[in-house]
């Protein structure tokens, strides 16, 4: 490992974010209006920030106008991740019935052609009660449910492609103030960006973990080493005593590509809030790249580079 470099007062470790395969996939929501698209995305993506507790990983890629969407209407369009298609295909059956299924005027669009087809109308249909109809369109089945505002029209199946999980970043603030203007000023930068999503609360988590933890039932703990209160107290900190405030990113991309990118985006957005701002140092976390197989390092994409 290499010396840190600085930009704009802000030290960037000589460090890597790994990351992990996933599987993936994109639903269009579209609906009478945008208010009620976004209600069924919002919900649809809850209850999704780890696939360590919650099954998926997911977050509202972007707005989406009449003009991009099969129905014409206004939508969102939304990435679901999961360690595995199997696992993904029942995180989505789930959320969309629950979630799109029930929302006013909605309807559900598959937003990936290529890869494994799995269920997105396919087994809904069965709420009809046998007054479902289909309709194929160049060669294309959708699936009418009759629901008590009219229809829920849902495509039969969506793709499934590889992607990749946990890219991240950690930015290190002189205060809570600070580390939070950074985080949303980079996730803002990240959501400029097609194929990812940033799938904790406002894109931001504060319990960074590590593997491993003195209580045996649990696998992972708090990230001591970058909490501020237990500078002093713990055997090796990674913070100074002027550091009193640390955030992360965590970003999920169809490709390798999409992350490096997103990555790039966020550095260069806390880069531009610089030290006058409160920005000391971005690092990035690892496992010691054992487990996961993409490494991004910072100095690469520091330099437009990607991962290596």
């Amino acid at each position: 490992m290499g010396e840190a470099v600085e930009r704009n007062g802000v030290v960037i470790d000589d460090g890597f974010a790994e990351a992990f395969p996933m599987k993936a996939t994109r639903v269009i929501i579209t609906a009478h209006n945008l208010a009620w698209a976004r209600h069924a995305a919002v919900a649809a993506t809850g209850f999704a920030t780890s696939v360590i507790a919650c099954g998926c990983e997911a977050g509202i890629e972007r707005e989406l106008s009449p003009e991009e969407t099969p129905d014409g209407r206004p939508g969102q369009s939304v990435l679901i991740f999961a360690m595995s298609g199997k696992e993904l295909a029942k995180q989505l059956e789930r959320r969309i019935g629950q979630c799109v299924l029930t929302c006013p005027t909605t309807a559900a669009y598959a937003g990936i052609a290529e890869g494994e087809a799995v269920a997105l109308g396919k087994n809904l249909r069965f709420f009809g009660d046998g007054w479902q109809i289909s309709k194929v369109i160049n060669g294309v089945r959708y699936w009418r449910i009759p629901v008590m505002d009219g229809e829920f029209v849902a495509q039969e199946t969506t793709g499934i492609v590889k992607a990749v999980g946990g890219g991240n970043l950690l930015f290190l603030a002189r205060d809570t103030d600070t580390a939070l203007a950074v985080a949303e000023s980079a996730v803002a930068a990240m959501r400029r960006l097609p194929n990812v999503v940033m799938p904790f609360p406002g894109g931001v988590v504060r319990s960074g973990s590590k593997v491993g933890s003195k209580y045996p039932a649990l696998g992972a703990s708090t990230n001591d080493a970058f909490c501020p209160s237990l500078v002093g107290l713990v055997e090796r900190s990674e913070l100074t005593a002027e550091t009193r405030c640390v955030l992360e990113i965590v970003i999920d991309g169809l490709t390798e590509a999409d992350v490096a990118a997103a990555m790039r985006a966020g550095m260069d957005a806390g880069i531009e809030i610089g030290s006058t701002g409160g920005l000391l140092r971005i690092s990035a976390g690892n496992y010691g790249g054992k487990l996961g197989p993409y490494h991004f390092h910072l100095h690469k994409l520091l330099a437009g580079g990607g991962n290596a």
